[in-house]
């Protein structure tokens, strides 16, 4: 049985993801970091607001790994700058849990194969799949 967000947890999401962004922005900024975008996709509450699972888009790809292991090394700096500017909001920051989000590889990936002219809709035949054997 899956469990659904209550509406305080969707709303502690929603402003936890704008001010993790900003901050990561800021970060970008100041580090002069140039070719680099950080975008925060979603970010889910656990029910007892412990834990918050932020999920990341990093452009680019092939550099995604190196920065998400340094978000990830520098996770409680960037809570305790979470909790700075919200502690007129939220009495405890929840943990934060880093995770990066694929779907953009994955729309991408979809459009390529879209793009070689093989249409699956208009010649079912063309895919292997539902050939008769």
């Amino acid at each position: 049985m899956e469990k659904h967000e209550t509406p305080r947890q969707k709303k502690i999401g929603t402003v936890l993801q704008q001010e993790i962004a900003a901050l990561l922005q800021n970060a970008i900024r100041k580090g002069n970091v140039s070719n680099l975008m950080i975008s925060v996709t979603k970010v889910n509450v656990t029910s007892d607001l412990s834990i918050a699972k932020v999920y990341l888009s990093i452009f680019p790809n092939n550099l995604a790994s190196s920065y998400f292991e340094n978000l990830k090394e520098n996770k409680s700096q960037l809570r305790h700058d979470l909790s700075q500017k919200m502690k007129n909001q939220l009495r405890r920051i929840p943990e934060l849990h880093f995770y990066l989000d694929d779907s953009l590889d994955y729309i991408e990936a979809i459009e390529k194969e879209l793009d070689k002219g093989e249409n699956p809709i208009k010649n079912p035949n063309d895919l292997e799949s539902r050939q008769k054997k």
